[in-house]
Parts: structure tokens; sequence; C-alpha cells
């Protein structure tokens, strides 16, 4: 298999803090992945449980996002790098 070059990064928000774990997501995740060489662009995800998804598009290894503010989740968030294989259109 090649060399990973997407990342999903998942957490579960403490108790009403998804909007600010949302904002740290867009201030201080993205900005830092903005500075990481090789980093093409990433997708910001929630679902009903108070979980945020990120999935990370990059052509050098290593992407990682930073470990989020322990007040605003519920646990550490996990990363795991993939390879894409296929995207589906309409």
């Amino acid at each position: 298999m090649a060399d990973p070059d997407t990342l999903m990064w998942e957490v579960r928000a403490a108790p009403d803090r998804l909007p600010d774990l949302l904002h740290w997501i867009r201030t201080e995740a993205l900005d830092a992945l903005r500075r990481t060489d090789g980093w093409q662009g990433a997708d910001v995800y929630t679902a009903s449980d108070e979980r945020a998804v990120v999935i990370v598009r990059f052509d050098a290894p290593g992407a990682r996002l930073p470990e989020p503010p322990a007040d605003l989740v519920r646990r550490p968030a996990h990363q795991w790098p993939f390879r894409h294989l296929l995207a589906a259109r309409p």
C-alpha cells in the first residue's frame, strides 16, 4: 500500500461545548494544518451526538491535528491515516 494521504480526526465535545470546539478547530487546528508541508485541504463535519470529524488531505507524510484543549472534549481525539482510493460523484 502507498503512503497515507488522508487523515481522519474525530472527537466528541464536552457537554454543550461543540460550538467552542468548532471555533477551536477553525482558528487553531486548521491554522496549524495550513503551516504543515503538503497540506491540501480539510473538511469539517459534525454529528448529532456533539461529535466533530475533520478529514484532511495532504501530499506529504505526517499531517496531524493538535490535541484540543481538555475542557472542550470528553476524551482525547483519535486520528487515523488513510490512503484515498476513489471519489464517486453524481
